[in-house]
């Protein structure tokens, strides 16, 4: 059977073209917004692995540049050749730069820099931005990109999606604010997990259905009832995205309102719960929720829930302990669940806070 998503055919073929919505990135820094008007007011953003000409990273900040206050914004392209694509698509806007160069169209990067009103139009907007070719292919991991890197104060992008993990510790090790797109999945990947554990690390303001899909090439077959075509783009809903960051949002301050044990047993809708009420793992002192909102806010000991439950966590409300998942990921990773020896699907190891 085929897994829900192109997402999961880009995985295993390395196929890494997939374009964030403009909507969908308006969306989610709005969010930011919302919270702190200054999120990004006197930063240097820098928008790596992104294909400038065709991103709509770049066109987003490039137009509200002056409206979210940015100090700098650079923005970088990984050359065709090093991808290994089949057809490279040369812009008319490279094409009639003065500076565009045959030779290196192909087997150089690009980076965009916006920083001042070149055009003197009175403003800095998208039409100042100004480009050149890298002196290498664009990699993230080049001395190149690196240097770029530590410029910046925040890096936001949608990374390759076969390269997530080693682009998350690219990040980390330069101790930057980022906020960038992964798979569900990477949430209980070991290099991922221990800094949401430690709450260094969180999902941004929505998972699923939250990402509305990602902008395909023409040669992408369309999977799934969701995929479709709009204004002429291909694009496939995966529904299986998220935002992760450290920066902050209102949401993640917000407490789910949840009922008593007993309460739940009584009056949930899950058929689940009023049969077989609060199962217990069979290798650990933990009970089994199998849905975020059957989370008994009167229990005291460690409870299983469900990865998803990461999109309503409160830090304030709940601590994280570890997660059930493999047994052997490192000390977080706390045991295999079984309950009456038949596996439960990976969990999420939680226990209220004291103060609530």
């Amino acid at each position: 059977m085929r897994e829900n998503s192109g997402l999961t055919a880009a995985k295993s073929a390395k196929n890494d073209e997939f374009y964030t919505q403009f909507v969908d990135i308006q969306k989610e820094v709005n969010a930011y917004l919302e919270y702190n008007p200054d999120t990004f007011r006197g930063k240097t953003v820098l928008l790596p692995c992104d294909d400038p000409e065709w991103s709509n990273f770049t066109k987003f900040f490039a137009q509200n540049f002056e409206m979210l206050g940015l100090k700098k914004l650079i923005s970088t392209s990984y050359a065709s050749a090093s991808k290994k694509i089949e057809y490279h698509q040369i812009t008319l806007f490279e094409m009639n730069s003065p500076q565009y160069d045959e030779k290196k169209t192909d087997t150089h990067g690009k980076i965009f820099v916006l920083e001042k009103d070149s055009d003197a139009s009175g403003r800095i907007d998208i039409n100042d931005l100004e480009w050149s070719y890298l002196e290498g292919d664009g990699d993230f991991r080049s001395e190149e990109v690196r240097k770029l890197r530590d410029e910046a104060d925040v890096i936001i992008t949608n990374p390759p999606f076969s390269m997530f993990r080693e682009f998350l510790s690219w990040i980390i090790e330069a101790n930057k604010k980022f906020l960038i797109i992964g798979n569900i999945n990477c949430i209980l990947y070991k290099e991922v997990f221990p800094y949401i554990m430690d709450n260094k690390i969180w999902l941004g303001n929505g998972m699923g259905r939250w990402i509305s899909g990602f902008i395909v090439p023409d040669n992408y077959e369309l999977y799934g009832t969701e995929a479709r075509i709009e204004d002429g783009k291909r694009i496939v809903a995966t529904n299986n995205c998220l935002w992760l960051t450290n920066l902050d949002h209102g949401r993640r301050h917000q407490p789910l309102q949840l009922m008593s044990m007993a309460d739940n047993i009584k009056y949930s809708k899950h058929k689940q719960i009023k049969e077989n009420k609060y199962q217990k793992y069979d290798n650990f002192d933990a009970i089994e929720v199998p849905f975020t909102d059957a989370i008994p806010n009167d229990y005291e000991g460690i409870m299983g829930v469900p990865i998803t439950f990461l999109d309503k966590y409160n830090p304030d409300q709940f601590e994280i302990v570890g997660e059930f998942n493999h047994g052997k990921d490192g000390d977080f990773d706390l045991a295999v669940p079984t309950i009456d020896g038949k596996l439960v699907y990976k969990r999420i190891a939680i226990r209220r806070r004291e103060n609530e």
